[in-house]
């Protein structure tokens, strides 16, 4: 088995602590701006928490049919700090063992988490903003309100920002450098 070159083992600590930033910052959040918000309202998601105008969203949220927002409602908050530290510390076998064929197992991984992810956080969306009380206050005919995963929506007189907190940008930064170095080490590995 070829071994990995001085960069990849540089990586592996570069994503590590990139990793570890998910533990100190927001991963994601979910700006709201409306007439009656001119401050907007902001909710912050992070590896194992929410916080933000939560309440407050929760409360306007009531009106169109939508469920609460509720931390104990989450499982990923259990699995998913337990997927990224067993992930980490697999970064340390894969640095201690220094085999490209781990490296690249590493990055396989790192893949299947992030998909797994965005899936999960779509699917969340989804059903917060499809499955609304059929008695709510305000129901408007083959309206939806589920917010965007990433990018800007108008929901009535809503303005939706979903994008990356800090550590979402570490989280895909350390994506971004598996998978640059992964292709490094692969071209290293055919000279």
């Amino acid at each position: 088995m070829k071994t990995l070159t001085k960069p990849g083992k540089i990586s592996i600590v570069i994503v590590m602590l990139f990793l570890a930033t998910l533990w100190l910052f927001p991963l994601w959040r979910i700006d709201l701006r409306a007439p009656q918000y001119p401050g907007g309202l902001s909710m912050q998601i992070w590896l194992n928490d929410l916080k933000g105008d939560v309440p407050i969203i929760n409360g306007l949220n009531h009106y169109i049919g939508m469920q609460e927002i509720n931390k104990k409602d989450f499982r990923e908050f259990i699995f998913l700090p337990a997927a990224i530290l067993l992930f980490i510390l697999f970064g340390f076998l894969v640095l201690l063992l220094k085999k490209k064929i781990y490296y690249y197992i590493w990055t396989a991984l790192f893949i299947v988490i992030a998909c797994f992810s965005f899936y999960d956080f779509y699917m969340w969306e989804y059903n917060y903003g499809h499955h609304l009380n059929p008695h709510a206050p305000i129901r408007v005919p083959g309206m939806s309100y589920q917010p965007p995963l990433f990018g800007y929506k108008k929901l009535l007189n809503f303005e939706v920002l979903s994008q990356p907190d800090i550590a979402g940008w570490f989280f895909i930064g350390a994506g971004m450098l598996l998978a640059s170095m992964t292709i490094y080490e692969w071209k290293k590995n055919e000279k």
